[in-house]
């Protein structure tokens, strides 16, 4: 509560507090520091600088006035002096008539200009606003919440209207205020502006509640002496300047009052507010009636004299009974949100207690976890130093054994060449004759022994070490360790939650004719046993699979052309599967680039020989073999052309379309897997499932090019013979997935040319 009884300006708690139109409250000491004279410059200032920020509401600034009341006696609240102030309203039309109110002059300093009245309120605690001008008549002040003001005064008198003042001026850098206005101030905490005539701030009525609570408070807390070690013993003063509160012992001993410190202002602790009620500022009697229309009390007299006529009036012990009882009923709900807001703080102070708890034992965990996968680390390297240390000792005991047969071979051949040189030293013929066949043949048999065993022998083994530590997919699987994310299922099992959603990276998915590459990364704290990609028909319909495994990315075939694809990856674990990614839409090609496939073709034992990077094609055969496209097509429109590279008049190459599992040893054409044109030097035929028909005029040589137009839209395929149609449309109803193809044997070179614009055929 200490927070509610402290002034927004000072933070010190409230001395003489007054209240403001806004229903906050000042220090009359504070207000006096922070009122203003009013001049059009420093209101323009103030509004220029956001000061009236409260008051602009839908785009408009709602309006004031300043209201002086009438002629009034005001009394204190214990029998003080009187004054009486005469006043004037100011309307729009008239000229402001000269007061006779005194001037208060605004303070500048809380300090100097209120000193006295705080220090007596600090010393007394239970007096109000001494001075016969903190109860003068406290005239009605502008209203930044309405168009009129409530004329703010301890009488019991009516509020006047009295006009709107010209604000919206004010905003665009006019002079025009609130007629009579002398001094404004801004709240310090709404930033409202208020306006008072000549008696500033001491208008503002006292607020008594407020000065009543600070009084209670003060004597609970039975202020104690700061300065005390141990027990603290009661204040007896406060110095102003130091702030500090201390029992006479510590005043002496710590603040004397000599040197510099003879200048500070010691001052009593407040005490409990003696009992005092509302009178009358005008008769002086109490106020025990209370006008409901006008919101404010009234004495009997005033009834009387009819200064509320015809306003519903009540007993004020009544009124405040009735306020007293809703502000209980208000209080009561509030302090129950109050008790289950601070039993959900104790919940979450033990929930901190519990995150702290429980990351220190996964901390433990995680540090024992990395120690088990170091020492893992550890004992495989010992492994692998003692296969390097056994692969040495191999090697070694393989040179050795390498060098000691070299060494008896030298030794051998050393001891039979010093045994001929010693037989060449034999001076009888018949002896040398008769051992020297056999050394010769010995030298002989040695010398090729040796150049097989010695001259051509190589180490057994390299002194290189030929191996290297596979350790990529270590680095990558540290690199991706990392925490996943856990559900505790049936008490305290805890099991891997179902994973979060992966995320696409675009930079990483691409299309190339009618296939696209899909990648996404893992998504973080989640355990992850596959993915699921899937795409759509590429028309916005119906999303299908098209994947699912471990990899994180994805090549998918067989896609139509000029289409946009649009993918989606989602991951799974025991716990279930994961939100799907974001969509990513990827467009094929709008022609086709291929070439001839190898594989697709029948591979190495067809006899097609292909060349230019797959573009070209020959056999050397004379049976007919078929050569593959590697696209298939199933919707769009599609063209494409041959050049003859090689032509002998004694073959009939077939060019065409066929189904993937096209009869790949006969001529195109010849089963019901695929649609074809013969042609040789003079004529073509169509043909399909062995029959031909619709013989055309006009043959290939050398350098002729053939065209095959395959239209998906309309399901017709149509060929051209040196960039003319050869007949008409040869081939109807085409549904389904059709490859690029050609049949030739011996005697046909032909190269595939590709992503070339559909020609315009006038006729369907």
């Amino acid at each position: 509560m200490e927070d509610e009884l402290r002034c927004p300006t000072c933070k010190q708690l409230f001395a003489n507090p007054v209240l403001l139109p806004c229903f906050h409250a000042l220090c009359l000491g504070c207000a006096l520091d922070i009122q203003t004279a009013y001049t059009p410059a420093s209101a323009l200032a103030a509004v220029n600088a956001g000061a009236v920020a409260g008051l602009v509401a839908n785009g408009t600034l709602n309006g004031g006035c300043l209201v002086h009341s009438h002629t009034l006696h005001a009394a204190a609240a214990h029998g003080g002096n009187s004054v009486t102030t005469a006043a004037t309203i100011h309307t729009h039309g008239g000229a402001a008539a000269p007061s006779s109110a005194p001037t208060h002059p605004p303070s500048t300093r809380h300090s100097s200009n209120s000193s006295a009245a705080s220090t007596a309120s600090s010393a007394t605690g239970s007096e109000s606003v001494t001075s016969d001008q903190d109860q003068a008549d406290k005239v009605s002040i502008l209203s930044e919440a309405d168009s009129g003001v409530v004329c703010c005064s301890n009488t019991s008198r009516p509020v006047s209207y009295a006009g709107t003042a010209q604000l919206q001026g004010l905003l665009q850098g006019a002079a025009a205020a609130p007629p009579g206005a002398a001094f404004y101030l801004i709240c310090p905490l709404c930033r409202k502006l208020v306006f008072f005539d000549e008696g500033g701030v001491r208008n503002l009525p006292a607020y008594r509640t407020m000065e009543s609570i600070v009084d209670r408070f003060c004597a609970r807390e039975a202020l104690r002496c700061q300065m005390c070690e141990t027990d603290p013993k009661v204040a007896s003063t406060v110095c102003e300047q130091c702030e500090i509160r201390y029992c006479d012992a510590c005043r002496e001993l710590c603040h004397p009052a000599r040197g510099p410190l003879a200048k500070h202002n010691l001052v009593k602790p407040r005490n409990a507010a003696a009992q005092r009620e509302s009178v009358c500022g005008e008769h002086g009697d109490t106020m025990a009636m209370y006008c409901l229309v006008c919101k404010m009390p009234a004495c009997p007299q005033c009834i009387a004299e009819k200064q509320h006529p015809g306003h519903e009036v009540q007993s004020i012990s009544v009124t405040c009974k009735a306020q007293k009882t809703e502000l209980s009923h208000n209080l009561q709900q509030l302090s129950e949100k109050a008790r289950s807001t601070t039993e959900f703080i104790q919940r979450l102070k033990g929930m901190s207690d519990k995150v702290t708890e429980s990351c220190m034992e996964f901390e433990r965990l995680v540090t024992a976890q990395c120690e088990a996968l170091i020492q893992a680390i550890h004992d495989r390297r010992e492994y692998l130093l003692e296969a390097i240390r056994m692969d040495k000792d191999t090697k070694i005991r393989i040179l050795k054994d390498q060098q000691s047969n070299c060494t008896g071979k030298l030794q051998q051949t050393t001891g039979l060449i010093q045994f001929c040189i010693e037989a060449l030293k034999e001076t009888d013929s018949a002896a040398f004759l008769q051992v020297g066949s056999m050394l010769i043949n010995r030298v002989a048999n040695t010398d090729m022994t040796w150049h097989q065993e010695v001259t051509n022998a190589a180490p057994r083994v390299s002194p290189i070490v030929d191996l290297t530590l596979d350790d990529a997919a270590l680095v990558r699987a540290i690199d991706n360790l990392n925490f996943m994310q856990m559900k505790v299922k049936d008490g305290e099992e805890r099991l891997p939650a179902a994973p979060l959603a992966p995320t696409i990276v675009p930079e990483d998915c691409s299309s190339e004719n009618n296939s696209v590459t899909v990648a996404w990364q893992a998504p973080i704290h989640s355990f992850v046993d596959g993915y699921v990609l899937e795409l759509d028909d590429g028309s916005g319909g119906e999303f299908r699979e098209v994947y699912c495994g471990k990899e994180t990315i994805c090549t998918v075939d067989g896609l139509h052309f000029n289409s946009m694809y649009n993918a989606r990856v989602k991951a799974f674990n025991n716990a279930g599967e994961g939100e799907y990614s974001e969509l990513i839409g990827l467009q094929t090609a709008e022609v086709a680039w291929f070439t001839f496939d190898p594989i697709l073709s029948g591979g190495a034992g067809s006899g097609l020989v292909f060349s230019k990077n797959n573009a070209t094609v020959s056999v050397e055969g004379w049976e007919h073999r078929v050569a593959l496209g590697s696209v298939g097509f199933s919707r769009g429109v599609h063209y494409w052309e041959f050049t003859v590279d090689k032509y002998t008049m004694d073959t009939d190459p077939a060019f065409g379309v066929a189904r993937i599992d096209v009869n790949r040893n006969k001529m195109l054409g010849k089963d019901e897997k695929s649609f074809a044109m013969y042609i040789d030097g003079q004529r073509s035929w169509f043909q399909h499932n062995s029959v031909h028909e619709r013989r055309v005029e006009g043959g290939i040589t050398t350098g002729s090019t053939i065209g095959v137009l395959l239209d998906l839209e309309r399901h017709t395929l149509s060929f051209l013979v040196n960039e003319m149609p050869q007949g008409s449309v040869a081939f109807r109803d085409l549904y389904g997935v059709f490859y690029p193809a050609v049949s030739i044997n011996r005697g046909v070179t032909l190269t595939l040319h590709t992503a070339l614009d559909a020609p315009k055929m006038d006729y369907f």
